[in-house]
């Protein structure tokens, strides 16, 4: 068929299946399969004995009967649980056989389905375990962005089960020198939720070596709702991935920590081997004018979201995660790239049975070759026809560290930056009209780590000094209105090395030596005192509601924006009763220059609990009148 065919209203009302029973339904009476391939002559489910889709342990082959909307079905009057099986169609005479689309579970990486009963996944308690972050709002939230194996796999970290799922739950681990590390460490910093990269089924890991030699990122999607099996301890039995991410998420619950998935729905890792495009030629896959997949990921295909039965399994997966897995977020990847309806419909649903789930987005504007006439895209500049969503602010990335390898930030004393900073602060970035909507950082997987960047972009300066800029940039993102995030070991000046001392910028593929967590960094009385600066951040950030704002009317209400002429030199005056505040007034002021800088207070005397060398909810000293701030400092009194 020809693909344009896929998007026109014609196919789009006799094919779209509204139904919640596609992929295998097992009960212990019968075991039920749906597919959807509209363009197929032929279909039918074969049986196999193991997940291995090189091995020839064909159990049976069923025909499926043709159904309503496009769709198939077969039945089996028993209970397949435990069954691996993969779905085959003829097309124009030729076989075309692959994984199910809608598996939620398969054997070692992914090219056959298994029957599951989750119920059997469940860990002990799992019917009573909920997400932590009832009744809290999107700028309650402080996010930290981790890779399931950099948390685990140096061998300082003193986890037993490296680079998995389980390593990730343990808690009483430790440095030699009796540092916390993993879950322990997470805890006593203070984050509200763990973002952790992908971590669905992907491609470019494989699963048969368990030995971890292999790593990647994980932004090449096989199968959207299953586990990455390379992340379990048997990555051939399918089950055992789910119990334990399960076990993961269970154990982050129980330590008052959320998750957040980093979801990949733009593109796939091989377009033509995508079970869905196998299934249903192309459909899933954006092609130009030309026939050509439409490449804007940069990834070689771009997703259709566009299209009814592709808008559909976004919705039905992203969901299914929140349901079986019990998740508190989602990140999605490079969502210029998706439709704002798809995005306000995954919102929507969510919602209904998980209210504080959170949304954010990496909203670049890119490239694509839409199937259908008047898609809008869910880019960060269409932020106010997504009002469920927040987006990642580069712009202040971008003035905190520089853009460019060699480019100072703001932090590091680079002037004509300081209207655009205000505007970062109050949490409303040009493209943005409310801080619920601003995802505050310094550094992410993305690029070079934040003391990384410093190191790159400020040579003249010694260690002592990069430290100070960073625990400034630190202060910055997470004391302005919005909502902060932060990449793993960045509190412990993480940097990305390779052996010869040079830094990583895209370790995607690296080895865990570049992007292993290196915990034995806390013995080193710098690399501790940034920590403690950064919890101290984080704490003060949650006892003071007047930093955590909802709506632009309260910020522009409760936040001056103090009168200073010095490029370098920023400060606020926050006060009224708002979301609790328990203050009369908080002072904010920021000292980005190599300089000591005087600063005039507001009338009145001001309890310090914020300077250059530490952080915290708890008063430590006095000012009033005036306050001098050291270089590369930021200040924070309350009143």
């Amino acid at each position: 068929m020809d693909q344009k065919a896929y998007s026109t209203p014609e196919f789009e009302a006799e094919y779209t299946y509204y139904g919640s029973d596609l992929g295998a339904l097992r009960s212990p009476e019968r075991t039920f399969f749906r597919l959807w391939a509209p363009t197929a002559e032929k279909a039918a489910v074969r049986l196999y004995e193991s997940g291995d889709f090189g091995k020839d342990d064909l159990i049976e082959e069923i025909n499926m009967a043709k159904d309503v909307c496009g769709t198939w079905v077969a039945e089996k009057p028993c209970d397949l649980g435990g069954v691996y099986y993969t779905f085959c169609v003829t097309i124009d005479g030729k076989e075309r056989e692959a994984a199910d689309p809608y598996a939620k579970a398969v054997g070692a990486n992914g090219k056959r389905s298994m029957v599951i009963d989750l119920s059997s996944t469940d860990p002990e308690g799992w019917e009573k375990d909920k997400g932590v972050f009832f009744g809290k709002r999107v700028t309650d939230a402080v996010l930290y962005e981790m890779h399931v194996r950099d948390i685990s796999s140096d061998g300082s970290s003193g986890i037993e089960h490296k680079g998995k799922f389980l390593g990730v739950s343990e808690t009483g681990t430790e440095t030699k020198s009796g540092n916390a590390t993993g879950l322990d460490h997470i805890k006593e910093l203070g984050v509200t939720h763990i973002h952790f990269l992908p971590s669905y089924d992907y491609g470019s890991v494989d699963e048969t070596k368990p030995d971890g030699s292999e790593y990647n990122w994980g932004y090449d999607p096989v199968n959207f709702s299953v586990p990455e099996g390379s992340y379990s301890t048997d990555a051939k039995n399918g089950a055992v991935r789910i119990r334990e991410m399960k076990e993961m998420i269970k154990s982050l619950h129980e330590n008052g920590i959320g998750a957040v998935l980093d979801v990949v729905y733009n593109h796939v890792y091989h377009v033509d081997e995508f079970c869905f495009n196998v299934l249903v030629p192309g459909y899933f896959s954006r092609t130009d004018e030309n026939g050509n997949y439409s490449a804007g990921s940069g990834c070689g295909n771009d997703t259709a979201s566009e299209r009814n039965m592709v808008r559909k399994y976004i919705v039905d997966s992203v969901k299914y995660w929140a349901d079986e897995y019990h998740i508190d977020g989602f990140r999605f990847d490079l969502s210029g790239l998706l439709d704002i309806a798809t995005i306000n419909e995954v919102i929507v649903e969510v919602h209904e049975s998980h209210p504080n789930a959170i949304v954010y987005l990496e909203g670049w504007d890119m490239p694509t070759a839409v199937t259908k006439p008047g898609i809008e895209l869910a880019h960060m500049f269409n932020s106010e026809k997504m009002p469920g969503a927040a987006f990642f602010s580069d712009t202040f990335r971008d003035i905190l560290r520089g853009k460019e390898t060699e480019e100072k930030g703001f932090c590091a004393g680079a002037k004509g930056k300081k209207h655009a900073f205000d505007r970062c602060f109050m949490g409303m970035p040009f493209w943005c009209k409310t801080p619920v909507q601003s995802i505050n950082y310094a550094s992410c997987h993305d690029g070079y780590t934040l003391f990384d960047k410093i190191a790159l972009s400020c040579p003249e300066y010694d260690f002592e000094t990069r430290v100070r800029i960073n625990n400034l940039a630190a202060a910055t993102y997470i004391l302005s209105q919005g909502v902060p995030f932060m990449q793993a070991g960045e509190e412990m000046l993480r940097s990305k090395k390779h052996p010869d001392g040079s830094f990583e910028h895209n370790s995607y593929n690296c080895s865990d030596f570049v992007n292993g967590i290196k915990w034995d960094d806390l013995h080193i009385p710098e690399y501790r005192k940034t920590f403690e600066y950064y919890k101290g951040l984080i704490r003060f950030r949650k006892a003071h509601g007047v930093l955590r704002m909802q709506s632009a009317e309260d910020v522009y209400s409760h936040v001056t924006i103090m009168d200073i002429d010095d490029e370098n030199l920023a400060a606020y005056h926050l006060w009224g009763n708002v979301n609790g505040e328990t203050s009369e007034a908080v002072f904010v002021v920021f000292n980005a220059s190599n300089e000591e800088k005087t600063v005039e207070l507001p009338v009145g005397k001001w309890g310090i609990c914020i300077d250059g060398e530490k952080a915290g909810d708890e008063i430590f000293g006095y000012a009033e009148g005036e306050y001098v701030l050291p270089p590369f400092s930021a200040a924070v009194m309350i009143k």
